[in-house]
């Protein structure tokens, strides 16, 4: 028999096997913990990184002590200015002075406890509290002396004073503060330049303080090794310096003899000096630097003197005849390398100047020259000069530009000897002579057939040379020539004959031949001027120019002989443009512009050619039609439409598997379009009946041959043609039915075509697979 338990002993054994489970659970639980930690091991979570401070505690010790000296030194200047009146004699100087040696005494101990941030904000409070002083020394018992003299006597005052607290201290406390000594040299900069201008407006002297100053700030930039030191002399330095070359060259740019000169030569050569010393700078690019300003500062001061003896254009051969002179110090081996290396770089700049001096007198002697092409054949002018200064002012102080051009080049030809510099030197030298051979005509006053002359000769040098460089200022100055030559008809067909001779001499380079075109050209132009011959009867003469250059074209390769081709086209561009007022030349010259273009299109290698010769020969034809005043389209259009389509039936002759679109579709859309919608507005039956005959044999060709282009735009066209016969009795048809007639016959067309909806189908996919199979 099954035994059944009691209530109780059933609750026994359900918690029993509940604890049991449990048990095995967190067994499992723990088990599966350990597998994963060994499968995927767990990342350690970051620590908690704290904030990171925007101030560090030194920062915030120096601020509040700067913001502390500040407001101490803001209420002893309020106590000195403003509650000064309140205090006897001997209460004033008891309170100031013994809050100033208070002061100055307080950052000892603080240095011995190694409070050196705390020692330099007393101090500098000690440091103002010393100006506090001198000002109230002054309104106190010195009111009757000069104030400029007597600022220049505290300002040294102080400077020595505190220069001594700076260098006191440290033998004191074993360390010293930053701010007393570069405060000091701060101060030093006060009492010369102070004095001479207490002294009186002299220029001249204060020019000499302020360079005075500067070299004792440049001795003390090069001994002193403190970096704060260092850099406010060397600030100094450098802005007292530039102010005191400034004006000493005032003063000598202004001097108006040698005797004024030479004070201002003494100041610039003391500036010489000072930065001469500074080219022994332990930074090296520094001591380039002022080894470059010395060169240049010498430049100016040997200069100086001569420049003021001597006329004005003498100026810049004078400072260039020094500047050169630098270049003697390169070799010299006891002079530092620095040294010469800065006085050459400064010779190269003063020679860079004379060059920038000279360019207005080349730019007036090239540029002068385009004035003429607006006064042709109006007379020769006096001289070079009038020549070329019709339009613009000539340059002052100019008549020695051409030496200093000379100069420069034979400077470059000598000292530059480098293989890989050389050939650079050499275009160089190239471009300053000839600069100075086209700016001697107008400085010398030659006159106009002489400067045609020289004008001529350079040019022929430049080709004789026969480098790139030679060539491209060949016919800079070959443009010069011809626009000056334009005064006189003579000079005009000798200059022109002679430039078009010279440059097909070189023609088998790029720039001759384009060169050689262009004064062709011209030059036939001019012929025809000089004949009386109207611009449109000089257009066929300009095509000789096309012509030689499609000839030469054929004996030339690469470069030149697209440059050649180049030329002819614009050549012939000029002569359709001269042709445009005369209808019937301008076909003429269309026609034969065409002729040439064929000629160009028989060699291999310019078959493209041939489109834009039939191109000229429709503009031909069209031209003629017009000047001939026909208004028929189909003139215009069958000339063009036989062509293209003779094209297309030699490509398709040649490549049978090449589109009927392609070959035939530009030819039969310009031989029946143009009809097609003349036809629309003509009233008579010729057109239409011409029209449509001619798109049925079209028609029936495409059918014949299986074309798709013929067969659809003749069928297309000749449709449109019927409609347009029909259109009046369709109106006329529509207009005699009832109102109800359309609509049933619309309802009547709509159950056709859905009855016979999969018939029609299959008809229109026949139809497509018919013209698919079409080319």
């Amino acid at each position: 028999m099954t035994h059944i338990p009691s209530p109780a002993e059933e609750l026994r054994l359900v918690d029993a096997e509940l604890h049991r489970l449990d048990a095995r659970r967190a067994q499992l639980l723990a088990r599966r913990g350990w597998l994963l930690s060994q499968l995927q091991p767990l990342r350690p979570l970051p620590a908690a990184v704290p904030p990171r401070p925007e101030a560090t505690g030194p920062r915030v010790q120096n601020v509040l002590l700067v913001l502390g000296g500040v407001l101490l030194t803001l209420a002893a200047a309020a106590f000195t200015l403003v509650s000064w009146g309140h205090l006897g004699i001997t209460g004033r100087a008891v309170v100031l002075g013994a809050v100033t040696a208070a002061a100055l005494a307080v950052p000892v101990p603080l240095l011995k406890r190694g409070l050196r941030s705390t020692a330099e904000s007393v101090a500098g409070l000690g440091l103002a509290l010393t100006v506090l002083d001198a000002y109230a020394l002054y309104a106190a018992a010195l009111t009757g002396t000069d104030g400029t003299a007597y600022a220049a006597g505290a300002s040294a005052a102080l400077a020595a004073v505190w220069a001594a607290y700076g260098l006191l201290l440290p033998r004191l406390t074993g360390r010293p503060l930053v701010l007393p000594v570069p405060a000091a040299v701060c101060v030093a900069q006060l009492p010369l330049p102070l004095w001479a201008v207490a002294a009186g407006p002299d220029v001249s002297g204060f020019a000499a303080a302020l360079l005075v100053t500067a070299a004792a700030d440049a001795a003390v930039a090069l001994r002193v090794s403190a970096g704060s030191v260092r850099i406010a002399a060397a600030v100094g330095a450098y802005g007292l310096g530039g102010w005191g070359v400034l004006a000493a060259g005032w003063l000598a740019w202004t001097a108006a003899g040698p005797g004024a000169a030479v004070p201002a030569a003494a100041l610039l050569l003391l500036a010489t000096a000072i930065t001469l010393a500074g080219a022994r700078a332990p930074h090296a690019g520094m001591a380039l630097g002022n080894s470059v300003a010395a060169g240049l500062l010498a430049v100016a001061a040997l200069g100086a003197v001569p420049r003021s003896a001597l006329p004005g254009a003498w100026t810049v051969p004078v400072h260039l005849a020094f500047g050169i002179a630098l270049l003697g110090l390169l070799g010299v081996t006891r002079v530092p390398e620095v040294v010469r290396r800065g006085f050459g770089w400064a010779s190269g700049a003063v020679q860079a100047l004379a060059v920038v001096a000279a360019l207005p007198v080349v730019a007036v002697a090239l540029l002068g020259s385009l004035g003429w092409a607006a006064r042709v054949w109006s007379g020769a002018p006096a001289d070079a000069r009038a020549a070329v200064t019709a339009d613009v002012p000539w340059p002052p102080d100019s008549a020695t530009a051409p030496l200093a051009l000379l100069a420069v080049a034979a400077v470059l030809a000598v000292t530059v000897r480098e293989a890989a510099w050389r050939p650079r030197a050499l275009d160089a030298v190239l471009a300053l002579v000839w600069a100075a051979a086209v700016a001697l005509p107008p400085v010398l006053r030659l006159p106009y057939v002489a400067t045609l002359v020289v004008l001529g000769l350079t040019t022929a040098a430049l080709l004789w040379l026969r480098r790139f460089t030679a060539t491209v200022l060949a016919v800079l100055t070959s443009a010069v020539l011809a626009l000056l030559a334009l005064a006189t008809e003579p000079a005009t067909l000798t200059v022109l004959a002679l430039l078009t001779a010279g440059f097909a001499l070189g023609a088998r380079m790029p720039v001759p031949a384009a060169a050689t075109a262009g004064y062709a050209t011209a030059l036939l132009c001019a012929s025809g001027a000089a004949l009386d011959w109207s611009s449109a009867h000089c257009a066929p003469l300009v095509l000789l120019v096309p012509v030689a250059a499609a000839l030469w074209a054929t004996r030339t390769e690469g470069a030149t002989r697209l440059t050649a081709e180049v030329s002819g086209a614009v050549a012939a561009l000029v002569a359709v443009g001269l042709a445009v007022p005369d209808a019937p030349m301008l076909a003429l010259v269309l026609a034969l512009t065409g002729v040439i273009a064929a000629a160009t299109a028989v060699r291999p290698d310019r078959r493209a050619v041939g489109h834009a010769a039939a191109a000229l020969f429709v503009l031909a034809a069209w031209v003629r039609l017009v000047a001939w005043e026909v208004t028929v389209p189909e003139a215009y259009a069958l000339p063009v439409a036989f062509p293209a389509l003779a094209v297309g039936a030699l490509r398709r002759r040649r490549d049978p598997q090449a589109s009927s679109w392609t070959a035939y579709g530009p030819g039969l859309a310009a031989g029946l379009l143009p009809s097609l919608v003349a036809a629309w507005g003509d009233a008579h039956w010729q057109r239409p009946l011409l029209l449509g005959t001619g798109a049925l044999l079209v028609t029936l060709a495409g059918a014949r041959h299986h074309l798709r282009a013929p067969l659809l735009l003749g069928g297309a066209v000749l449709a449109l043609v019927t409609l347009q016969e029909l259109a009046p009795y369709l109106v006329q048809v529509a207009g005699a039915l009832p109102r109800w007639a359309p609509p049933a016959l619309a309802g009547l067309l709509l159950l056709a075509l859905g009855a016979t909806y999969e018939q029609r189908l299959r008809d229109v996919r026949r139809v497509r697979e018919t013209l698919g199979r079409m080319n």
